[in-house]
C-alpha cells in the first residue's frame, strides 16, 4: 500500500484545512485508517482513526473540531480540521493498518500544518 498525503499549509488560528490521503496498491484487508501528527522532539501521536466498521476515535484535543472520513472504496481518507489552534501545528501523517499475524503499518510521507496565532 502506498499513501500520498496532501492538503497541509499555513492558516491563522480559527481557520480550517482539509487533509487528504490517497491510497494505491492492494488495500484489501485494511482494517484501520487514520491520521497521526508529530512535532519536533515529540513522539508521533494519534489524531483520529476510523475502523472498517465505521467506528471513529479521536484524540481528546481534537474532539469536536476534527472529522475523519473516507471514500466508499477506502482508496482515500480525509481529515477536516476546523477551529484550528496554534498547538495543532505539526506534520500530519496518514496511516493504514492491516491485521495479519501482526499489525502491518503503512505510512504516508507527511504534510505540514502550520497554525499561526
Amino acid at each position: 500500500v502506498q499513501l500520498q498525503a496532501s492538503g497541509g499549509g499555513s492558516v491563522q488560528a480559527g481557520g480550517s484545512l482539509r487533509l487528504s490521503c490517497a491510497a494505491s496498491g492492494s488495500i484489501s484487508g485494511i482494517n484501520v485508517m487514520g491520521w497521526y501528527r508529530q512535532t519536533q522532539g515529540k513522539q508521533r501521536e494519534l489524531v483520529a482513526t476510523m475502523f472498517s466498521d465505521g467506528f471513529t476515535n479521536y484524540a481528546d484535543s481534537v474532539k469536536g473540531r476534527f472529522t475523519i472520513s473516507k471514500d466508499n472504496a477506502k482508496t482515500a481518507i480525509y481529515l477536516q480540521m476546523n477551529s484550528l489552534k496554534p498547538e495543532d501545528t505539526a506534520v500530519y501523517y496518514c496511516n493504514f493498518k492491516r491485521a495479519t499475524i501482526i499489525w502491518m503499518d503503512y505510512w504516508g510521507q507527511g504534510t505540514l500544518v502550520t497554525v499561526s496565532s
